[in-house]
């Protein structure tokens, strides 16, 4: 009896242990992009037309079960890309440029069961009437495939760069908590599920652009 309880408890605890084990290298094979809040570039990309320098780019994340939460219970939520580009200058501080951003703002509406994405170059109003564009998405996948896609955004007037000078891009993708309402925005501080945000440095010149 003794030996075949010792030989239950050793099976019991060399069970756990290969158990934390696999669910140790399952974690360490997540892509970063999968865990909760967690926001990386896939696609970063310049060119120049005859007068306008473009962006596009993508951006990998998936919504934390907060913030969906929250967006079934009728909060819109707010996404910001943003550029700054600074000339760079070696006797002084650089220069800012330009600065542009773009202002998503993602609601659910539980009458139509539909998903309604508002875009603008400026903070989206309490229903996004004054945005750019407005569309509509029967699911949630399709409203957030076009959040996450950027394609040909003018960043940049060509008349506002200088050809042979040095510049540095800014580029910051993030959920706007400063949009949210008031008690919610102070209940996701400090959440790491409303942390949400992306950003990369990228220095360039005209003469390498095409």
């Amino acid at each position: 009896m003794f030996t075949t309880g010792f030989i239950t408890l050793c099976w019991r605890k060399c069970a756990r242990s290969v158990l934390w084990l696999v669910l140790a290298w399952a974690a360490a094979l997540t892509p970063a992009w999968a865990q909760s809040g967690a926001v990386e570039f896939t696609q970063f990309k310049l060119e120049k037309t005859a007068d306008q320098l473009l962006l596009s780019s993508s951006v990998q994340f998936e919504l934390p079960a907060a913030v969906e939460d929250a967006l079934l219970k009728g909060v819109p939520v707010f996404f910001v890309a943003e550029v700054d580009i600074y000339r760079e200058r070696w006797y002084w501080l650089d220069k800012k440029v330009a600065g542009p951003t773009r202002h998503m703002r993602l609601a659910f509406q539980p009458l139509t069961r539909r998903w309604r994405l508002g875009m603008g170059n400026g903070p989206l109003g309490a229903n996004a009437q004054s945005s750019a564009l407005n569309q509509n998405f029967e699911t949630l996948a399709e409203a957030l495939a076009t959040i996450r896609r950027i394609s040909g955004w003018p960043v940049a007037e060509l008349a506002e760069l200088e050809a042979g000078a040095k510049y540095r891009l800014d580029y910051r993708f993030y959920l706007d908590l400063s949009q949210l309402p008031r008690p919610l925005q102070i209940g996701a501080l400090g959440q790491s599920d409303w942390n949400m945000n992306a950003s990369l440095t990228q220095r360039l010149s005209l003469d390498n652009l095409k």
